[in-house]
């Protein structure tokens, strides 16, 4: 139980850094995407870069989580669907203002644009899930 409400608060403190942040703010996005203000590109490497410097630190701790448990960390496959979903992905995120981290601060801050991306990417999942071919 204490862990699940640390889980929450976790989820509320990185909302809470997005809408702060401006990663929530469609003129941000905008501006980033044109080149005008690279602000959120910025903070968008340097989360990279932690996480990064965190993943190293797993590796050489020996892939291990706070319970002593193995981490399995597998990459996933390269293929054109790969780059076919993060075109779409990148398309819905220049047009919307919103990725699926961002679309929830963005229903925090009661903007109906959130309720609309989070329900186009329900519907995207949903298709992916019905129709997608598995290799």
């Amino acid at each position: 139980m204490i862990r699940k409400i640390g889980y929450l608060f976790t989820g509320m403190f990185f909302g809470f850094s997005l809408s702060r942040s401006g990663a929530s703010h469609y003129d941000y996005i905008y501006q980033m995407f044109t080149g005008e203000n690279l602000k959120l590109a910025l903070l968008m490497g340097t989360a990279i870069i932690v996480g990064a410097i965190g993943m190293t630190v797993l590796k050489a701790l020996g892939n291990k989580d706070i319970n002593g448990q193995e981490i399995q960390i597998n990459r996933k496959p390269f293929n054109h669907n790969t780059i076919i979903g993060g075109i779409i992905f990148g398309m819905g995120w220049a047009v919307s203002g919103a990725c699926p981290g961002t679309v929830l601060a963005q229903l925090g801050e009661g903007k109906i644009l959130g309720l609309v991306t989070f329900s186009g990417m329900l519907l995207g999942t949903y298709i992916y899930a019905r129709f997608a071919h598995k290799d």
